[in-house]
């Protein structure tokens, strides 16, 4: 591989997280890919451990005017998330990031509709949930989402991630019961330089790896999306 790059592309990265779960086959556990990028990865390791493959749907809220930039993130079951140092940097008032939230829920729920396809929110509650992602920059949608997740008392919680930044998975590292990341960089700069390949994963993608995965296993109850009105607050 040439340059930083550790994984071909999100299938070889799948495989190797895969490796380093290989202790949790026992524990039936469901795991669940964070859509877009995080699918291809989850398929792999919900393959090899056995396991079904769900979604988390989760969306970054841009800053006004610079949606590249993350302030924070939404999850689905009313997991939020807003960094404080960012919206500190950016000055955003509570009004600019309500309104950028509730843009970011408007492609949170045509996401949800879309990769569910009238199926519920799994249920997780007394069971050992995987969270799988391509990768971790400033740790906003992992955040989100196992905020939400631990809400709903699964039995044990994991975030799995080929590669993260060290200072982002080490304040991640409190709001779960395991972390696994074999790639922790110091100097992450973007998560697509560790890959050979990061093309973008579209909706049709997630779509069809979902189905492809719910062939061998049924679906599960309800879809909660709550709005951001609670969310402005400071992080725990």
């Amino acid at each position: 591989m040439s340059g930083k790059a550790r994984f071909r592309d999100r299938v070889d990265a799948g495989r190797q997280l895969a490796d380093a779960l290989v202790a949790y086959r026992d524990q039936s556990p469901l795991v669940l890919g964070l859509p877009r990028g995080g699918v291809p990865v989850a398929f792999e390791v919900a393959h090899a451990l056995g396991a079904p493959l769900d979604v988390w749907v989760v969306r970054k809220i841009g800053a006004p005017g610079r949606p590249e930039l993350g302030m924070g993130a939404i999850a689905e079951g009313a997991g939020a998330y807003l960094d404080r140092n960012a919206l500190r940097r950016l000055g955003a008032s509570q009004e600019a990031v309500q309104a950028a939230g509730e843009q970011a829920q408007r492609e949170l729920e045509r996401r949800s509709v879309l990769f569910r396809d009238g199926r519920p929110l799994p249920d997780v509650e007394g069971r050992t949930v995987i969270v799988v992602d391509d990768g971790v920059a400033t740790g906003g949608t992992a955040h989100a989402v196992v905020r939400a997740i631990r809400a709903r008392h699964p039995r044990r919680l994991v975030l799995a991630v080929p590669v993260g930044a060290l200072d982002a998975i080490a304040a991640l590292k409190n709001e779960v019961d395991d972390l696994v990341c074999p790639t922790t960089p110091t100097d992450l700069r973007a998560i697509g330089t560790w890959y050979e390949d990061f093309s973008q994963t579209s909706d049709a993608d997630v779509c069809a790896l979902l189905a492809k995965a719910r062939g061998r296993f049924p679906a599960q109850p309800d879809l909660v999306v709550d709005g951001l009105e609670e969310a402005y607050r400071p992080n725990d």
